[in-house]
């Protein structure tokens, strides 16, 4: 497999700093020397260039640094659709989860022109559906999945064209913790299905990921899976920008990469929101090359 590695060190979509700093740390940790030890082809893009947030006005409280994020998210989604387009595996590391954007909507508009159909896995301890009118906060980092769905400014949701990035039918989230108000409002409307963390400990997460797949595979022709690392727990990935305590441990986390790469649908992959500054000695960043290296066919025996 050809694999793309493209970086975006933004952490404009945050409530905190640090995460612009991931993809340098994922790259530290040997994430090209390890996919090319499958037998993968690996393709550095280099980073994104991404304006610092000294030198940025704020502008909508309710929607910070809009104008910034949308921007690169445009060039995010011409890049991703040029990778797709070339029948290439785009790997994309943020940066915060805003640039799930940029990401899913590069693809959907390949998807469009090809007259295929995209499906959706958000691994996450959070919803990210909500919009400027329902966020606490009014970081967009919260909003990406809500803007491929449809729901938010024009300005993110015409990302790579003006139209639904992806159909709520075939988006499943897992490892789901901790909503507001808002978004719990958004998901019982648009119908994603949510897996979160006690389905998880009732079920498994081999039956949960099964279900999941069911979901995002019924009638899809290429499959996105979003990554935010604040889906393990603490006590395996202490280096995320919003830790939330009871995640996937570190099998479940393994076994979900497995699981996708046995299903041999995952046409695409982002891993998101490792900040090096709350790490302990790269551990995220490394724990991250691992859960690559199972997505892509690494196993025991």
């Amino acid at each position: 497999m050809t694999i793309h590695v493209l970086g975006v060190p933004m952490d404009l979509g945050s409530g905190r700093r640090g995460v612009d700093m991931g993809p340098s740390a994922i790259r530290i940790a040997g994430l090209s020397d390890r996919l090319k030890e499958l037998g993968n082809r690996v393709i550095d893009e280099g980073d994104i260039d991404i304006k610092n947030i000294e030198e940025l006005r704020v502008g909508d409280m309710k929607a910070r640094y809009l104008k910034e994020i949308a921007r690169a998210s445009r060039i995010i989604a011409g890049k991703v659709e040029k990778i797709t387009a070339h029948g290439h595996f785009p790997l994309v590391l943020g940066g915060d989860h805003s640039i799930a954007i940029g990401t899913v909507s590069g693809i959907a508009a390949h998807c469009r022109r090809k007259r295929k159909k995209l499906g959706l896995l958000w691994i996450d301890a959070h919803g990210d559906i909500n919009t400027p009118a329902t966020s606490p906060s009014g970081n967009i980092h919260g909003m990406p999945l809500a803007a491929v769905l449809g729901l938010g400014p024009k300005e993110l949701t015409h990302v790579g064209g003006s139209f639904k990035k992806v159909d709520a039918a075939n988006v499943a989230l897992v490892g789901i913790r901790s909503l507001d108000d808002g978004e719990k409002k958004h998901l019982k409307q648009t119908g994603a299905h949510v897996f979160t963390m006690p389905d998880i400990d009732r079920q498994g997460i081999h039956r949960v990921m099964k279900k999941a797949l069911a979901r995002v595979t019924d009638g899809t022709d290429y499959l996105h899976v979003s990554f935010d690392l604040d889906a393990v727990d603490p006590t395996v990935a202490p280096g995320v920008g919003t830790p939330v305590k009871g995640g996937l441990d570190y099998r479940e986390a393994h076994l979900i990469m497995e699981l996708l790469s046995d299903s041999g649908r995952m046409t695409s992959l982002e891993i998101v929101e490792v900040n090096p500054i709350l790490d302990e000695n790269n551990t995220s960043a490394e724990f991250v090359v691992e859960l690559v290296q199972s997505g892509f066919g690494k196993r025991i025996l």
